[in-house]
């Protein structure tokens, strides 16, 4: 990073240190010891300007305080058949690792059907699977490779906006030899190991299928939640329920991409049947969280 880039950090360091005690805890629990890299990605999503990057990392904060997220790894989604009815239809999982250590998740954007649950549950399981990234495998990767991981590859649906277009790179297919450049054949998303394209919901190994409750990443995140919620309250039985998380209003740009992507999405699955959605489905690398 360049000087000016540099002053920027210092700057927002130097706001984010006058912030009130609770901000400053669940500060803590984002950016795990790497603060410069990720007060650097608060800015870059504001192009450098410290005011709002300030103003966004603020808000990012109180919405943690206010809806306790800095606990929600402590909240099992139980029984767990309804946490594989959820993982059923959330089609997210981490299939592995680049050589460079990023994390490597798989998205069946479009392909999920979020029918099994109450929406709170999905919005609970989304958020702890993005704080089990951030606090339990990013600072492990990060580890053990001797430098800051802060941000993984992900593959998503393609209909994103000009500005977002500009972060990203498009693969064809389901990308699986660009892919093979950057990480090995153990760590593809199983739709990329299979002849063809498309995210098919089946998998004769379980295993291997990293959106199911069986691939060794939801049951080391299950489990992690569960001993977590032993920890917290010991002597009191887990009970069930959903954590119930208000979300913000979205920006106007925000909303304009949610009303494009269900446009193209219609259009996808009057045009070109479940095969052609399924295969425009994959294909793009993200760098970034």
């Amino acid at each position: 990073m360049g000087n000016v880039s540099q002053e920027a950090i210092k700057l927002l360091e130097a706001l984010m240190d006058q912030v009130e005690e609770p901000l400053k805890r669940t500060f803590q629990n984002v950016h795990q010891g790497y603060k410069a890299e990720t007060l650097a990605r608060f800015l870059r999503a504001r192009e450098w300007n410290v005011s709002k990057a300030h103003k966004m990392l603020v808000d990012s904060l109180n919405w943690r305080v206010q809806n306790e997220i800095d606990n929600i790894l402590a909240k099992p989604i139980i029984p767990a058949e309804l946490y594989r009815a959820v993982r059923d239809s959330q089609l997210i999982g981490l299939s592995g690792y680049s050589r460079e250590g990023l994390p490597v998740f798989a998205i069946g954007c479009g392909l999920s059907t979020f029918d099994k649950a109450s929406v709170h549950y999905y919005v609970q399981s989304h958020i702890q699977i993005n704080e089990y990234r951030d606090r339990v495998i990013l600072p492990a990767a990060s580890k053990k490779h001797g430098r800051a991981i802060t941000t993984c590859v992900k593959v998503v649906k393609p209909l994103l906006q000009e500005r977002t277009k500009k972060k990203v790179q498009v693969l064809s297919g389901c990308g699986r030899d660009e892919l093979l450049k950057i990480m090995d054949y153990s760590s593809l998303p199983h739709f990329c190991k299979r002849e063809g394209s498309g995210s098919s919901r089946n998998s004769d190994n379980g295993t291997e299928y990293c959106f199911s409750f069986d691939h060794p990443f939801h049951q080391q995140l299950y489990n992690y939640i569960k001993q977590q919620s032993l920890i917290a309250e010991p002597a009191k039985p887990i009970k069930q329920g959903s954590f119930h998380v208000d979300l913000p209003e979205p920006a106007p740009e925000g909303t304009e991409i949610a009303k494009t992507i269900e446009s193209e999405l219609n259009k996808l699955g009057k045009g070109n049947g479940p095969k052609g959605l399924s295969d425009s489905l994959n294909g793009i690398r993200l760098n970034g969280a």
